[in-house]
This record gives structure tokens, C-alpha cells and sequence, in this order.
């Protein structure tokens, strides 16, 4: 029967709290343990949580929180001075990523349909994996956090452009496709209109009460993030926006360091209803193709972003850890997946073949990344940074 939401609280959180312990005591990355309790106490499992889609809205703030908490560590100038780079990079790394994608899925028999949209998610890295597991340090004072921060949002801009294309192919957006580069530098320049003469002004009169300062970073958070969403962006790239241009008033870091537990308790959110969305049942339909695309995504995505940023002076050492943080398809790609499959774009059997190779790409390159770069939640001691 359905569940209230303080139940499903209790089920999360406290079903977090045993996997994730138990994942610390035997060396797992607790993603793992998020994504797998939900695949335990989702409808295909247990069935203790019958309706996770209710619960994707909340968890979808998270990675509202995590780029706006990005945009405060992140001067204008130097995000102008990487997206040129990573503008070239993310774009000849989409369309190789695209053509792999539609290749594999045809020879597997796939339509052509459902080909284009898994060539469509498999262009796109997860925000969350990637950055999540950044150390705080580099994300936010060194050349590869930037590096990274920039292809991410090129590949949000990527991904709208994919929103709008399906939209149009089912009739059903009334976006133009060149919308979204008249909003974007709009939305940025009103934001910086705000904060200057309203913002700033307000923060510098009442710095004192922190309630305050709290309750005003969540709601220009997301007002940046709806008035985007109204513009036809992404809800993320408003609250990227929203933090860049409050990045230079004099509490950036005091908002940042007060909102980063409410953002770690909507991406707990986010992974329990990725691993109980997939649907356990029918996964030995498409578990040889979604091996197969997997281990494509997971060799190809870091030798392609090696090759690429190698070309424009990059150290080999740096390209390769970009690439292993970035190989893996992103949280964007479900949100492709859910819009083509309501269009009848795709079919229910390519919606899980997505939906399986991301849980796989996720759990894979998460493991990577965990043993073998610096990151917060090493298992060891020598790669741990905060």
C-alpha cells in the first residue's frame, strides 16, 4: 500500500545509515550503499517504498544545491577563461560519444529510434559523480576543477539543445533551438543586476542575523533555478548562475559551508531513487547490451578526453583523471530517457537498457575514482581530501 513521506524518511535515511555503515566497515564507496538500498526497498524489491517517482522532485534539488554551492566558489573570470577549452572538448567529445552509442545500440538489434536517444545519453557525464567526488580543495582553487566544471556545463548547455530536439520531434516544444543562447547570457546579466544593487546591499545591512543570510541563499538559489527553468535552461544551470554571481560577496563561504549538509540530504535522495527505479525483473532483457554499452562508456569516455584535452596542452596525468572522473552517463541521460519514452520515442525495453548502464557506469567509475584518486570518501587513508 502507499507509504507516507515520514516512512519513506525513515526507510531512507535509516536504511542509509545501516548500508552505508556497513559499506565503511568493508571498504565500499557509500554511493554504492544509497544506490543499493533503494534497489533492496523499491517497487522491484521489497516494495517497502511503492512510489519512488514521488520522491525524485525533492532528490532533484540536490543537484540544484551542488552546482549553485559551485557557482560561489567560481569567479566570473576564471569561468570565462576555461569555457573556451572545454566548449571545443565538450563538444567533439559528445558527438564521439553519440556515434558509439547509435552504433551499438543498432548492431544490438535496437531501432532507430531508440538508437539516436541512447546516443543521446551517452553524450553527457554525471555533475553529481564527478563532482562529488572532486576533493573540495581542487574544485574550487585548481585548474582541474574548473576544467571539470566547465565541460559539465557546456554539457548541460548539450543537453537542453537535446531536451528541445526531442520535444520538437514530438511535437510537443514550443522552445526555438536558439532560445536557450539568447537566455543564458539574459539570465546572467539580470542576476548580476540583482545581486549588486539588491543582494549586496541587503547581506551588507543585516550580516549579522545567519538566519537570515541562510534563508536568502536558498531562495536566490532557487529563484535563479526556476527563472531559468521559465527561460527554457536548465533548472541547474539558473543555480550555477545564481552562485557565480554571488560568489563575490564577502559571506560566499559562510553560505557555502551552511548549506552543504542540506545539499549531501537531497543526493542521498537522488541515488535511493536511482537504484529503485530500475526495474529488477526485466534486467536479464538487457543485460548483455548493457554490459556491452557500459564497458564502452567506461574505456572510451577517458581515452577520448585524454586525446582531446591532450591537443590543448593539458598533462597527460591531468586528461587521464579528468577522463576517469567524467566516464560514466549522467543524470541528464535519465532525464532524456524519461521525456523520449513519454514522447513513444523510445521503447520501454531501451528506457532500461539506459537505465541499467547507468547504474552500471555509476557504480563502476565511482569504484575507480575511489581507489585510485584523491577524493572525500576514500576508503584510504593516502587518497582521502576533503
Amino acid at each position: 500500500m502507499p507509504q507516507d513521506i515520514v516512512f519513506s524518511f525513515f526507510l531512507i535515511f535509516a536504511g542509509a545509515m545501516v548500508l552505508a555503515t556497513f559499506a565503511l566497515f568493508t571498504r565500499q564507496p557509500v554511493l554504492i550503499a544509497y544506490i543499493a538500498l533503494g534497489a533492496i526497498a523499491g517497487p522491484f524489491g521489497m516494495g517497502w517504498i511503492e512510489h519512488p517517482d514521488s520522491l525524485t522532485d525533492m532528490a532533484h534539488i540536490g543537484i540544484i544545491f551542488l552546482l549553485f554551492l559551485l557557482g560561489l566558489d567560481m569567479q566570473p573570470s576564471a569561468l570565462f577563461a576555461v569555457l573556451k577549452k572545454a566548449m571545443l572538448v565538450a563538444i567533439a567529445s559528445s558527438l564521439v560519444f553519440f556515434g558509439v552509442g547509435v552504433g551499438i545500440t543498432l548492431l544490438l538489434g535496437y531501432s532507430q529510434t531508440d538508437a539516436v536517444v541512447v546516443g543521446l545519453a551517452l553524450m553527457f557525464s554525471s555533475t553529481i559523480i564527478g563532482l562529488k567526488l572532486l576533493p573540495t580543495t581542487v574544485l574550487h582553487h585548481k585548474h582541474m576543477g574548473e576544467l571539470m566544471i566547465g565541460l559539465l556545463l557546456v554539457q548541460d548547455m548539450i543537453a537542453i539543445l537535446a531536451l528541445i530536439l526531442l520535444g520538437v520531434m514530438q511535437g510537443t516544444s514550443d522552445i526555438p533551438v536558439w532560445q536557450p543562447f539568447v537566455a543564458l547570457p539574459l539570465l546572467a546579466g539580470t542576476c548580476y543586476l540583482i545581486v549588486k544593487f539588491i543582494l549586496l546591499p541587503l547581506i551588507t545591512r543585516f550580516d549579522r542575523y545567519q538566519e537570515y543570510l541562510f534563508i536568502l541563499a536558498i531562495g536566490w538559489c532557487l529563484t535563479g533555478a526556476e527563472a531559468a527553468k521559465i527561460m527554457g535552461l536548465s533548472e541547474e544551470i539558473g543555480a550555477f548562475i545564481a552562485g557565480v554571481t554571488l560568489a563575490t560577496s564577502p559571506i560566499a563561504q559562510f553560505i557555502a559551508i551552511s548549506l552543504k549538509p542540506l545539499r549531501d540530504f537531497f543526493l542521498v535522495m537522488f541515488f535511493f531513487t536511482l537504484g529503485a527505479g530500475v526495474n529488477l525483473g526485466m534486467l536479464g532483457d538487457v543485460a548483455v547490451g548493457a554490459g556491452i554499452l557500459a564497458a564502452a562508456v567506461l574505456l572510451l569516455k577517458p581515452l577520448t578526453f585524454r586525446l582531446l584535452l591532450g591537443r590543448f596542452s593539458e598533462t597527460p596525468r591531468l586528461a587521464w583523471d579528468v577522463g576517469f572522473r567524467l566516464g560514466q552517463i549522467s543524470e541528464f541521460s535519465l532525464l532524456v530517457t524519461f521525456v523520449a519514452l513519454q514522447g513513444g520515442l523510445l521503447s520501454d525495453k531501451g528506457s532500461l537498457l539506459i537505465q541499467a548502464t547507468a547504474i552500471i557506469t555509476f557504480i563502476v567509475s565511482s569504484y575507480i575514482v575511489v581507489f585510485n584518486y584523491p577524493n572525500p570518501i576514500a576508503v584510504s587513508d593516502k587518497l582521502r581530501r576533503d
